[in-house]
């Protein structure tokens, strides 16, 4: 009987598996519940730890330029561990298992993503940069008894270079982030960091290769001597202006000396070029490029300018330099405003704002002889140059004035040492042609001056650009517009001395402002010629380098305005942006965007 009782009360089989099958069940349920809500609440860790981490960043900034090193250095080391909670949230295997799920696992890889970015850049970069502010002070950089302590870049570099490659990597890792099936938050947060970590990079890339170059160029080796040109936009020529001055810079261990100071009238008419020209620059800009030292700057390759200025330096004063810089009364105006007014040997005041037009208008007014105005310019340059190397100036605003001049394409700088100039290539300082990467698509806009005077101080330049795509194949049609007008007086020609109008000494009739305009399109672009006021007009169609070029010469009288068109087929489809490269001239305008049809 108790068997049979036994068999009464036992569960049958099928109820048994039920339950064990329910039990199951309800385990992988609960796992699965608690798995999310682990999931869920470290994502929410890491939402506020990367929060938080923002403000530090700034608060970071904030802290280095105003010198207090120790306070950064703490707000780094808080950062770090902000960065660091946020990562180790986002990277244990339950995190990593959920990433397989569908579409909520492509958000998990993309936040995992940027907390290891952060937290990278945060580690390798401004951490050290931290500690590097807590030991580096901006007025070790101010010249003391005319020297420039070189032991502080020295001591730099391995930071800067540790920075540099850091945000170098993190670019790279956040182009990796796949957004295409994200939400839109996630995707925002990859663009902000993309955004933030690009303009940081540029930033620090800058950095690093300031703090490699400047010891050498500064004579931490050996003692270096610079030629530096004195661009005159008033007289238009690709890379700035005609050099009407120059200086030679002597540099020692620190020590900066200007040796030498010489003018346009110092150099002959050379009877050929100094240096080979190739075909393709005489084509375009003619063999008087290596001719004069006037026209050294006619093609827009500094490398080029730099090379010719040293061989035609060495002819007529018997020393090889180490290289060429160049910068422009534009860029002198932004130092006056580290350095305050200088009181110039004429009795002049010469002050950030008169700067330009006491430079480029009133010394003609003033002196007709060429030669005293170069004496002008040369005074005016080495009471700055003075200025500068006295320590008296204000290095954050020193470091600005140099940074927004770089910028405007106002400070270019060429080693003849070709390791040297490598670490210059890509940058600004280095004025070559405009290089497009995968974003951006840059075009050439470059000006020469034909009158042979001064009357480009009356010279209205703006520009335009744009793309359309029309074609069945998706390949986009770009143009870019110069508009020029001749600003000058309707009497010009009687009321402006000769030396301004050029006298008609170059078959310009006085007034008159004669141009030659090179329009520069991407390597991989086709030609199509260009417009004049919206009529087809004959140009010359030329190659530069692997750049298609298409120049042109313009004469306009007071009061007259053209618009020339620049018209290129692109290889390929193209969404990216759009940029004009152009001439430095004295008064900048931003370049608009072009609406046209095909």
């Amino acid at each position: 009987m108790s068997s049979s009782r036994s068999a009464q009360t036992m569960p049958p089989k099928h109820s048994r598996t039920r339950t064990t099958v329910g039990f199951l069940v309800l385990g992988l349920l609960v796992i699965v519940v608690a798995a999310t809500a682990w999931v869920g609440i470290r994502g929410l860790q890491a939402k506020d730890a990367l929060e938080a981490a923002v403000p530090l960043a700034e608060k970071i900034t904030d802290q280095v330029v105003s010198g207090d090193g120790e306070a950064a250095a703490r707000t780094a080391a808080l950062l770090a561990a902000y960065t660091n909670t946020a990562r180790s949230r986002t990277s244990d295997p339950v995190w990593r298992t959920y990433e397989l799920l569908p579409f909520l696992g492509s958000n998990l890889v993309a936040v995992r993503q940027i907390a290891a970015v952060v937290d990278d850049v945060a580690l390798s970069a401004v951490t050290p940069l931290a500690a590097l502010a807590g030991n580096l002070d901006l007025t070790d950089f101010k010249p003391v008894d005319g020297a420039i302590a070189l032991q502080p870049l020295l001591d730099a570099q391995p930071a800067v270079a540790a920075a540099d490659a850091a945000l170098a990597r993190a670019v790279t890792n956040v182009k990796a982030i796949e957004t295409n099936d994200v939400l839109d938050v996630v995707r925002g947060a990859v663009t902000r960091l993309q955004t933030v970590t690009g303009e940081t990079s540029a930033t620090l890339d800058g950095m690093n290769r300031a703090v490699t170059l400047l010891p050498a160029m500064l004579g931490a080796t050996e003692p270096r001597d610079y030629i530096l040109l004195f661009q005159n936009p008033a007289e238009l020529r690709s890379t700035g202006g005609i050099p009407g001055a120059l200086a030679l810079l002597h540099t020692d261990n620190g020590s900066i000396e200007l040796t030498q100071q010489a003018s346009s009238t110092s150099f002959p008419q050379y009877p050929a070029p100094v240096l080979p020209l190739g075909d393709e620059i005489r084509s375009i800009y003619g063999d008087i490029t290596g001719q004069f030292i006037q026209n050294v700057s006619m093609a827009p390759d500094f490398a080029q300018t730099g090379e010719l200025a040293r061989e035609m330096w060495r002819l007529e004063f018997g020393l090889e330099a180490n290289g060429v810089l160049s910068i422009d009364p534009v860029a002198l105006s932004y130092l006056l405003k580290a350095t305050g007014p200088i009181t110039l040997p004429t009795g002049d005041q010469l002050n950030a704002d008169n700067a330009v037009q006491l430079l480029l208008s009133d010394v003609y007014a003033r002196y007709d002889d060429p030669k005293q105005q170069d004496i002008f310019f040369a005074a005016a340059a080495g009471a700055v140059f003075n200025a500068v190397k006295s320590g008296n100036a204000d290095p954050t605003k020193l470091i600005a004035a140099l940074a927004r001049a770089a910028d405007e394409n106002r400070v270019l700088v060429w080693n003849a040492d070709e390791a040297e100039q490598t670490i210059l290539n890509d940058t600004t300082l280095a004025g070559a042609r405009p290089v497009s990467d995968d974003k951006t698509n840059r075009f050439g806009l470059y000006l020469n001056d034909g009158t042979g005077s001064k009357m480009d101080l009356y010279l209205d330049v703006q520009t335009a650009i744009g793309q359309q795509t029309c074609r069945e194949d998706r390949r986009p049609q770009y143009a870019f517009e110069v508009t020029l007008t001749n600003t000058a007086p309707a009497d010009a020609a009687t009321s402006l001395p000769a030396y301004i109008t050029g006298g008609g000494a170059f078959g310009v009739a006085p007034g008159n402002i004669k141009t030659m305009i090179a329009g520069y399109g991407t390597p991989e672009v086709q030609n199509l010629g260009l417009t004049r006021d919206g009529v087809e007009v004959p140009y010359h169609p030329a190659a530069d380098a692997g750049y298609p070029v298409s120049s042109i010469g313009i004469e306009l009288a007071p009061g007259e305005s053209t618009v020339l068109r620049f018209n290129w087929l692109g290889a390929e489809p193209f969404t990216g942006q759009l940029e004009l490269r152009s001439t430095p001239l004295i008064v900048l305008n931003d370049t608009a965007s072009l609406e046209f049809t095909c």
